[in-house]
């Protein structure tokens, strides 16, 4: 199982935070360093504010080497399809081709609301997911010299040039992710390389699994062509001490994260991880809150990943 690390800007980050968390993860062999593509926080004031996922993630191309950087998730709402295209193409080849994709409908109301952002009704939000779908892949996989056009419900795309290209081929991975039972299943199966379920337990894990793999199925597309993975917030410690103190720090208790994330010593992780294995999940996102506490991702590294 790969184990990737995840964080929440939006919560309160600057740029250096995130930096110096990437190339750490990086140094310690984590598979990838993720981020949210959020514009609000939620529960806390937020400061310094936030930042934008597009803008960091380049800045970060440029300071690392190896580790693989992405969005978990971008929200279709925020970018247009054409601008998206090339703000995640030109990131990609900035990184020398090792940028992913995440992305989804949108969800957040209140950032839309703070921020300028029309937030529509949920079909409509699907329906722009889509659209922006269809558009990234077709401008990335327009051949050169060729254009590319699409009618869809929410945006249009008329003899576009399909530049620039991302270093990756044919693109960079698309992740879709989430609990709904029809169009998240239906658009991952024809468009993702990854399918991500966050924050669930065991039980959804594997009633959505199944729903994605029957979607695969039903369009002839090999269900094992995709990556399956899990986020989870992250309380690891090595005693019990350890672990009260950072759950205490992200405001939640020993007792709620045993239950409902990924949190023990790091036995009881591995253990856990196991446990989401045994259903397919191939993939961890280690969503770490507190980007202070880097001796958190070291026991991480040192202590679960060898034994997953």
């Amino acid at each position: 199982m790969e184990l990737r690390i995840f964080i929440e800007p939006q919560q309160g980050a600057t740029y250096d935070d995130q930096l110096t968390v990437a190339r750490l993860a990086e140094g310690l062999d984590f598979g990838a360093f993720f981020r949210s593509d959020h514009y609000l926080a939620m529960d806390v004031d937020g400061r310094p504010g936030p930042t934008d996922s597009w803008v960091t993630l380049a800045g970060i191309a440029r300071e690392t080497d190896t580790i693989r950087l992405g969005t978990m998730m971008t929200s279709a709402t925020f970018r247009y399809p054409g601008p998206l295209a090339i703000s995640v193409a030109q990131v990609d080849q900035m990184s020398g081709g090792r940028v992913e994709l995440g992305i989804g409908a949108g969800w957040y109301d209140a950032e839309h609301a703070a921020y300028a952002i029309p937030f529509p009704p949920a079909g409509e939000r699907f329906d722009n997911l889509e659209d922006n779908l269809a558009i990234l892949t077709g401008l990335w996989t327009t051949p050169d010299g060729e254009t590319f056009s699409y009618q869809g419900s929410r945006h249009s795309v008329v003899d576009s040039p399909g530049l620039p290209k991302p270093a990756q081929q044919p693109h960079p991975p698309i992740i879709i992710g989430g609990k709904g039972a029809n169009r998240t299943p239906a658009l991952t199966a024809r468009y993702a390389a990854e399918f991500n379920l966050p924050f669930v337990g065991l039980d959804v894990t594997e009633q959505q699994i199944g729903r994605v793999r029957a979607a695969c199925e039903e369009i002839g597309r090999d269900p094992d062509e995709l990556v399956y993975s899990n986020a989870l917030t992250v309380c690891c410690g090595a005693d019990e001490n350890e672990i009260k103190r950072r759950a205490e720090f992200i405001g939640r208790t020993p007792e709620d994260l045993r239950e409902n994330a990924l949190a023990g010593t790091p036995q009881e992780i591995v253990d856990t991880l196991g446990r989401y294995a045994a259903l397919g999940s191939q993939r961890i996102y280690l969503q770490v809150l507190d980007l202070h506490d880097l001796d958190q991702i070291g026991l991480l590294a040192d202590e679960v990943m060898p034994h997953v």
